[in-house]
């Protein structure tokens, strides 16, 4: 078994995207033509899932979706992926939509319509000592229940930006933003851990606001951005659980988010994270010996 196959429980949202792909992106009140349309799975919670299945963890999702025919579609996708989905409610209510659009350089605007989204619970669910990611396109409630709840390590993705309570910063072992998300939530300055991404300019690695690991960024040429944040944080959860440094995760995430970017699809078929970790540095001498390497931080 690889060394990455930890369990891990991922809490968040599941959509389904339509997305337009145009030359450029619509100013306010503007019309552009020319368009094409797509309908996918989507969702931040349901695209880290998949990511995390794909790159070799054994993953849950908890989330919500309605018992419209859509529903169903995206429960299915995920079930394809490796993802277990024996967690995911069913309730009435709409499921998740996000209306996307991206230009011709694969940057991209996202509106999100929650749906089934806000009736998220973990009422029932025990985690033992799973890893578990969230993200903020649920209640933060959730999040914070959350925090009270999970006894192994705790990630939060705090995306879209939103204020986090003290109790989520402080109880989680990492938060992971982008460098926008960072410079709107001064008050992840006191967080144990912090990783920022920056796009061109890799990632970097903060302990109550000081420095303490940067890698830099993979060149490619984007197709488009999204899902890539979502890989990201899945391949660096991973990477960090598994007890992989701090630098080397970071070089490995980034490797997975340039991967990511490359593909128009949110959801790439990755490979295994043993991959990039062999592509991005000397594996011989980070693979972990047994799982378990980080202790619980709390």
């Amino acid at each position: 078994m690889s060394a990455f196959a930890i369990p891990l429980t991922v809490v968040g949202s599941i959509n389904a995207d339509i997305t337009a792909t145009t030359e450029r992106l619509p100013g306010p009140g503007e019309t552009v033509g020319g368009g094409t349309l797509t309908r996918s799975p989507g969702g931040k919670g349901a695209n880290t899932a998949v990511a995390a299945a794909r790159l070799g963890a054994r993953t849950r999702m908890i989330g919500a979706v309605g018992t419209d025919p859509t529903g169903t579609e995206v429960i299915a996708a995920l079930r394809q992926a490796g993802v277990t989905v024996d967690s995911i409610a069913e309730v009435d209510a709409e499921t998740g939509t996000a209306l996307i659009t991206v230009d011709a350089h694969g940057e991209n605007t996202i509106a999100v319509c929650e749906g089934a989204n806000a009736h998220v619970s973990i009422d029932g669910h025990d985690f033992a000592d799973d890893t578990v990611l969230t993200q903020l396109e649920i209640p933060m409630t959730v999040v914070s229940a959350l925090a009270r709840t999970v006894r192994g390590f705790f990630v939060v993705n705090a995306a879209p930006a939103l204020p986090l309570p003290a109790e989520v910063i402080d109880r989680a072992d990492l938060i992971i933003v982008n460098e926008s998300e960072y410079a709107a939530l001064p008050q992840l300055r006191s967080a144990r851990s912090v990783a920022v991404t920056s796009g061109a300019k890799g990632s970097t690695l903060f302990s109550r606001g000081e420095q303490i690991a940067h890698a830099p960024a993979r060149r490619v040429t984007p197709v488009s951005t999204v899902g890539a944040g979502d890989a990201f944080c899945a391949a660096l959860t991973i990477a960090l659980r598994a007890g992989i440094p701090a630098e080397a995760a970071l070089r490995t995430a980034n490797a997975v988010g340039a991967y990511a970017v490359t593909d128009p699809s949110a959801r790439p078929a990755f490979p295994t994270l043993d991959h990039f970790l062999s592509e991005t540095g000397p594996a011989h001498d980070l693979l972990p010996t047994g799982p378990g390497k980080d202790k619980d931080r709390r």
